[in-house]
């Protein structure tokens, strides 16, 4: 028994807002560990804003359309939850990248969004606002797509995919195969061309992770095996002259790449004992003063 188009087209509708929910939440571990750490860290809220100003769009294209019920209820959800990661973003973030956020917020959501209902309700009607809605809403659909591209770029400069969230991205990739074939059915090149490119960059996204998180853990590996060599850089202080010896002292008697030397404290009985205040490696040999 053949499926027909209307069947398919709400499988892949229904589909598309079971992957567009995990793809907007996506990111809770990515604020929870901004929640813990107190601090945005290196995390940018571009992606977010441009989230919440894309989903807005396609609710007003929605309501202006019919048989698009999951473009409704599946961006009012974008909505609700983008609007909860801006505000922690906002939060913790610091003093310039909240400004930031802030103005583009206003550019974006408050100015960009406002002017386009305004002039579409006003300067067209029927059909032709639906299509000047439409490749806006497709303009903007890219833009959330590239917007993580910023990401990608921290990542190629840093060699680092700490910032960058593998799960957002394998949903995005999933997200972008469901509804390109939910706008194909329903014959709406709005809906399915963004989907397109938004299938390359997730598939990118992936592919910088997978080659620099491989970076991160050499890295991680290198620090651990220069451990040992500190066992060069230790000084002991005898007890009876530990007076003698300061924090400029030390500070001064830099060697290599160390901002401070470790300092081991010998007491009577030839015991090491770590100075209280003083940074300590009980591995030898030791260089005495």
């Amino acid at each position: 028994m053949a499926v027909s188009p209307a069947h398919l087209t709400f499988a892949f509708g229904l589909l598309g807002n079971v992957i567009s929910f995990c793809v907007f939440l996506a990111p809770v571990p990515t604020f929870y560990r901004i929640y813990k750490k107190k601090s945005t860290e290196g995390f940018q809220s571009i992606p977010y804003v441009v989230a919440l100003f894309s989903a807005m769009l396609w609710i007003y294209y929605a309501f202006l359309k019919s048989n698009t019920t999951f473009l409704i209820t599946i961006n009012s959800f974008g909505c609700f939850i983008e609007t909860i990661y801006i505000a922690i973003f906002l939060f913790y973030a610091t003093k310039k990248a909240r400004v930031e956020t802030v103005k583009l917020l206003v550019l974006l959501v408050a100015c960009g969004f406002g002017l386009i209902v305004l002039l579409t309700h006003f300067l067209a009607k029927g059909s032709t606002r639906v299509h000047i809605v439409g490749w806006i809403c497709l303009v903007f659909s890219l833009c959330v797509f590239i917007a993580p591209l910023c990401i990608v770029r921290q990542v190629i400069r840093t060699k680092s995919a700490e910032y960058m969230p593998l799960p957002l991205s394998a949903f995005l990739t999933l997200n972008a195969v469901a509804w390109f074939f939910y706008g194909l059915l329903l014959k709406d090149i709005n809906i399915a061309i963004p989907n397109v490119l938004g299938f390359i960059f997730a598939i990118l996204q992936m592919v910088l992770y997978k080659i620099y998180s491989k970076s991160n853990k050499e890295v991680d590996l290198e620090k651990q095996n220069k451990i040992p060599e500190l066992a060069d850089h230790i000084i002991i202080v005898e007890e009876n002259k530990l007076s003698g010896v300061n924090e400029q002292i030390i500070d001064i008697a830099k060697l290599g790449h160390l901002e401070k030397i470790p300092v081991v404290l010998r007491t009577g009985n030839d015991e090491f004992e770590a100075a209280k205040d003083l940074n300590v490696q009980m591995v030898p040999p030791p260089i005495k003063v």
